[in-house]
């Protein structure tokens, strides 16, 4: 079975009907279907849950994070030791956010595809890593 592995970004362009939001739609369906298998970290949903906050306020944002919880996404709120010290790789190699880092030694201990589109952090990972992804289109700049 497939696996994937949700980053904030491609998440927000779903909830935001942005480029890509197609993808995310389809990746949920097939979840939802017992077709692939959906993961997200904590850290990458507590980046949605202040985008919200940013954008509708703090009890929008809470109940956004309910809404998103019964969703067929597996939710990993823990770090294990292989994921602390591949992030911590990751963070010193590449230029890459902490929550990124996080995100994609999840998706690699998961054996699951990053989902994202945030192409100008990864794309240099993908290209050394073993790691796969799928790619969105770049979301749109604040």
């Amino acid at each position: 079975m497939d696996r994937y592995c949700l980053d904030a970004c491609a998440l927000i362009a779903f909830l935001n009907d942005e480029d890509g939001s197609d993808k995310v739609d389809d990746l949920l369906d097939k979840a939802e279907t017992g077709k692939i298998t959906l993961f997200m970290s904590k850290v990458q949903l507590l980046e949605v849950y202040y985008d919200r906050i940013y954008t509708t306020g703090i009890e929008a944002a809470k109940e956004r994070v309910l809404s998103i919880l019964a969703e067929p996404i597996t939710i990993i709120d823990t770090i294990t030791d292989n994921v602390l010290y591949e992030a911590g790789r990751f963070k010193t190699s590449y230029d890459m956010s902490l929550a990124d880092s996080i995100g994609v030694a999840t998706s690699g201990e998961l054996g699951a595809a990053f989902v994202t589109s945030d192409h100008t952090e990864l794309e240099t990972v993908e290209q050394h890593e073993p790691i796969s992804f799928l790619w969105l289109p770049a979301r749109p700049k604040k």
